[in-house]
Protein backbone atom coordinates (compact mmCIF):
# COMPACT_ATOMS: atom_id res chain seq x y z
CA UNK A 1 0.00 0.00 0.00
CA UNK A 2 1.45 3.39 -1.18
CA UNK A 3 1.20 6.23 1.94
CA UNK A 4 0.23 8.73 0.17
CA UNK A 5 1.51 11.96 2.97
CA UNK A 6 5.46 10.45 2.37
CA UNK A 7 7.57 12.50 0.46
CA UNK A 8 10.95 12.26 -0.69
CA UNK A 9 12.54 15.55 -1.67
CA UNK A 10 15.87 17.00 -1.44
CA UNK A 11 17.20 20.46 -2.44
CA UNK A 12 21.08 21.16 -1.78
CA UNK A 13 22.59 24.14 -2.98
CA UNK A 14 26.39 24.23 -2.15
CA UNK A 15 29.90 23.04 -4.51
CA UNK A 16 30.73 20.55 -6.56
CA UNK A 17 34.20 18.15 -4.87
CA UNK A 18 35.36 17.79 -8.32
CA UNK A 19 34.59 17.21 -11.92
CA UNK A 20 31.47 14.59 -12.46
CA UNK A 21 32.60 10.82 -13.39
CA UNK A 22 30.26 9.65 -16.31
CA UNK A 23 29.98 5.99 -16.49
CA UNK A 24 28.64 3.87 -19.47
CA UNK A 25 26.69 0.89 -18.23
CA UNK A 26 27.25 -1.44 -20.66
CA UNK A 27 23.74 -3.87 -19.69
CA UNK A 28 21.42 -1.11 -19.98
CA UNK A 29 23.37 1.04 -22.63
CA UNK A 30 22.87 4.04 -20.57
CA UNK A 31 25.28 6.61 -18.66
CA UNK A 32 25.70 8.09 -15.63
CA UNK A 33 27.57 10.91 -13.78
CA UNK A 34 28.44 11.29 -10.32
CA UNK A 35 29.90 13.70 -8.33
CA UNK A 36 30.63 15.04 -4.89
CA UNK A 37 28.82 18.18 -3.00
CA UNK A 38 29.96 20.02 -0.21
CA UNK A 39 27.29 22.18 1.83
CA UNK A 40 27.77 24.41 4.31
CA UNK A 41 27.13 25.66 7.86
CA UNK A 42 27.38 28.35 10.79
CA UNK A 43 27.37 26.18 14.00
CA UNK A 44 26.88 28.37 16.88
CA UNK A 45 27.89 27.45 20.58
CA UNK A 46 26.32 29.27 23.10
CA UNK A 47 28.07 28.59 26.13
CA UNK A 48 31.19 29.74 24.32
CA UNK A 49 29.63 32.49 22.22
CA UNK A 50 31.77 31.22 19.34
CA UNK A 51 30.47 30.22 16.39
CA UNK A 52 32.59 27.13 13.67
CA UNK A 53 31.76 26.31 9.83
CA UNK A 54 30.80 22.80 9.51
CA UNK A 55 30.62 21.09 6.18
CA UNK A 56 28.97 18.33 4.49
CA UNK A 57 29.33 16.24 1.66
CA UNK A 58 26.65 14.45 0.13
CA UNK A 59 27.41 11.83 -2.73
CA UNK A 60 25.48 12.87 -6.35
CA UNK A 61 24.01 10.21 -8.54
CA UNK A 62 22.71 11.94 -12.14
CA UNK A 63 20.83 9.15 -14.60
CA UNK A 64 18.73 11.57 -16.70
CA UNK A 65 20.01 11.36 -20.09
CA UNK A 66 20.00 15.20 -20.67
CA UNK A 67 21.17 15.74 -16.62
CA UNK A 68 24.26 13.24 -17.80
CA UNK A 69 24.96 15.15 -20.61
CA UNK A 70 24.57 18.68 -18.85
CA UNK A 71 26.98 17.67 -15.90
CA UNK A 72 29.64 16.52 -18.20
CA UNK A 73 29.38 19.48 -20.32
CA UNK A 74 28.95 22.50 -17.78
CA UNK A 75 29.78 20.89 -14.13
CA UNK A 76 33.44 21.50 -12.91
CA UNK A 77 34.91 21.54 -9.36
CA UNK A 78 34.47 24.37 -7.12
CA UNK A 79 31.29 25.35 -9.15
CA UNK A 80 28.09 26.87 -6.94
CA UNK A 81 25.14 24.75 -7.68
CA UNK A 82 21.34 23.84 -6.80
CA UNK A 83 20.35 20.32 -7.14
CA UNK A 84 17.12 19.01 -6.38
CA UNK A 85 16.48 15.06 -6.29
CA UNK A 86 15.63 12.15 -3.51
CA UNK A 87 17.56 10.07 -1.38
CA UNK A 88 18.32 6.78 -2.03
CA UNK A 89 19.99 4.02 0.15
CA UNK A 90 21.92 0.53 -1.77
CA UNK A 91 23.57 -2.21 -1.11
CA UNK A 92 26.79 -3.70 -2.63
CA UNK A 93 29.41 -5.86 -1.51
CA UNK A 94 32.79 -4.96 -1.50
CA UNK A 95 35.96 -6.93 -2.54
CA UNK A 96 36.36 -9.37 0.66
CA UNK A 97 32.71 -10.18 0.44
CA UNK A 98 31.24 -7.80 3.13
CA UNK A 99 27.72 -6.15 2.51
CA UNK A 100 28.00 -2.77 2.49
CA UNK A 101 25.66 0.09 2.21
CA UNK A 102 25.70 3.53 0.64
CA UNK A 103 23.24 6.65 0.50
CA UNK A 104 23.34 8.86 -2.23
CA UNK A 105 20.70 11.68 -3.91
CA UNK A 106 19.65 10.56 -7.02
CA UNK A 107 19.44 13.97 -9.10
CA UNK A 108 15.96 15.13 -11.24
CA UNK A 109 17.49 18.57 -12.01
CA UNK A 110 20.58 20.53 -11.52
CA UNK A 111 20.82 24.29 -11.59
CA UNK A 112 24.07 26.52 -12.17
CA UNK A 113 24.08 29.39 -9.59
CA UNK A 114 26.45 32.18 -9.03
CA UNK A 115 27.99 35.06 -10.90
CA UNK A 116 28.01 35.12 -14.14
CA UNK A 117 31.86 35.26 -14.74
CA UNK A 118 31.76 32.09 -12.39
CA UNK A 119 29.14 30.30 -15.09
CA UNK A 120 31.01 27.82 -17.14
CA UNK A 121 28.08 28.38 -19.59
CA UNK A 122 30.50 32.28 -20.15
CA UNK A 123 33.60 30.01 -20.76
CA UNK A 124 31.84 27.93 -23.19
CA UNK A 125 28.89 29.63 -25.41
CA UNK A 126 25.41 30.49 -23.76
CA UNK A 127 23.69 29.50 -26.36
CA UNK A 128 24.76 26.23 -26.43
CA UNK A 129 22.70 25.92 -23.14
CA UNK A 130 19.43 27.78 -25.02
CA UNK A 131 20.25 25.10 -27.66
CA UNK A 132 20.19 21.64 -25.87
CA UNK A 133 18.01 22.42 -22.73
CA UNK A 134 15.66 24.81 -24.39
CA UNK A 135 16.64 27.43 -21.59
CA UNK A 136 19.26 30.10 -20.91
CA UNK A 137 20.61 31.38 -18.00
CA UNK A 138 22.55 28.37 -18.02
CA UNK A 139 19.54 26.35 -16.13
CA UNK A 140 19.55 22.43 -16.81
CA UNK A 141 15.90 21.50 -17.99
CA UNK A 142 13.69 19.43 -15.85
CA UNK A 143 13.68 15.70 -16.55
CA UNK A 144 10.62 14.78 -14.23
CA UNK A 145 9.06 14.01 -17.53
CA UNK A 146 11.63 11.46 -18.29
CA UNK A 147 10.92 7.99 -17.81
CA UNK A 148 13.33 5.13 -16.63
CA UNK A 149 13.52 1.42 -18.59
CA UNK A 150 11.50 -0.99 -17.13
CA UNK A 151 13.42 -2.78 -14.52
CA UNK A 152 16.01 -0.17 -13.86
CA UNK A 153 15.00 2.19 -11.31
CA UNK A 154 18.34 4.55 -10.50
CA UNK A 155 19.67 3.82 -6.76
CA UNK A 156 17.39 1.04 -6.09
CA UNK A 157 17.81 -1.09 -3.08
CA UNK A 158 19.57 -3.95 -4.98
CA UNK A 159 23.22 -2.52 -5.69
CA UNK A 160 24.85 -5.89 -6.90
CA UNK A 161 27.65 -3.99 -7.84
CA UNK A 162 31.50 -4.27 -7.39
CA UNK A 163 33.79 -1.96 -5.80
CA UNK A 164 34.12 0.53 -8.78
CA UNK A 165 30.69 1.39 -7.94
CA UNK A 166 32.08 2.82 -4.86
CA UNK A 167 32.12 6.70 -4.61
CA UNK A 168 35.42 6.98 -2.47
Amino acid sequence: MRDINSLNKVTLVGRLGGKPEIRSHSQSGRSSASFTMATNERVFNPSTRESSDRTEWHKIKVWFPKLVEFAERFLDKGKFILVEGSIRTRDYQDRDGNKKYITEIVADKIILLGKREESSAMTTDTTDLDKVYGRGGGRAADTADEEFPSGEEPGGASGGGTDDDVPF
